[in-house]
C-alpha cells in the first residue's frame, strides 16, 4: 500500500515519557496498595512499549496478560467496528485488573475492551492510557489515569505505529506529510 511522503516532528520526549510513566507507577501502586497480585492486560499492539516500561516501575506482583483488539487496520482513522484478534489466556474474575492502552482517541477500542472485561467479573477493573485525544471522542469514555493529553495530530512511535512503521521510536512524534494526498 503506497503512502504518501512525510516527516515525524517529536511531540513528546524519551525522558518526558519516562517521568511521566515514573510518576503514574506511584498512583497505580498507591491506588492498589494491599492487592495480592495485579493482572496488567496490555492492548496490542500499541501498548508493547507502554506496557514494558509501566510493569517495571511497578515494585509489586504483577501478571501481564495481552487482548489483541483493531479497530484501525492500516489506515489513520477509526473503522468504529471493534474486533477482538486474540483474547486474554488467563482468568480475571475476582481479580484486580489494569488495562493499559496506548492512545484514546475516538474511544471505541477502549469502551468495547472494558465492556468486554467487566462481564468476566474482575474484583475491580482500571484503566491507563499513555495518550488520550477527548477532541476526538466518539463514545463516554475516559481512562483511570492518562499519560498525556495530546490535540488531534496523528502520532507514531513509543509502540505507535502507522501502517506498522515508526513502532520503534523512544519518542511521540506528530507525522506531517510532505505532499498533499492525491484524490
Amino acid at each position: 500500500m503506497p503512502h504518501r511522503p512525510y516527516v515525524i516532528d517529536e511531540m513528546i520526549s524519551a525522558k518526558a515519557i519516562a517521568a511521566r510513566i515514573e510518576a503514574l507507577a506511584q498512583q497505580i501502586k498507591q491506588a492498589f496498595a494491599g492487592t495480592e497480585k495485579l493482572v496488567v492486560v496490555g492492548l496490542l499492539r500499541g501498548s508493547f512499549v507502554f506496557i514494558a516500561d509501566l510493569v517495571r516501575e511497578l515494585d509489586m506482583n504483577v501478571e501481564v496478560d495481552f487482548l489483541e483488539a483493531s479497530s484501525y487496520g492500516d489506515g489513520m482513522e477509526s473503522s468504529r467496528e471493534v474486533r477482538i484478534l486474540k483474547d486474554l489466556r488467563g482468568e480475571i474474575g475476582g481479580r484486580d485488573v489494569l488495562v493499559v492502552e496506548d492512545i484514546v482517541d475516538t474511544g471505541f477500542t477502549l469502551k468495547h475492551v472494558v465492556g468486554l472485561l467487566k462481564s468476566r467479573e474482575p474484583r475491580r477493573l482500571e484503566t491507563i492510557a499513555l495518550l488520550d485525544k477527548p477532541s476526538r471522542r466518539e463514545v463516554d469514555i475516559k481512562a483511570t489515569w492518562t499519560g498525556f493529553e495530546i490535540p488531534d495530530e496523528f502520532v507514531v512511535g513509543y509502540g505507535i505505529d502507522f501502517a506498522q512503521r515508526n513502532r520503534n521510536l523512544p519518542y511521540i512524534g506528530k507525522v506531517r506529510f510532505t505532499e498533499p494526498e492525491q484524490a
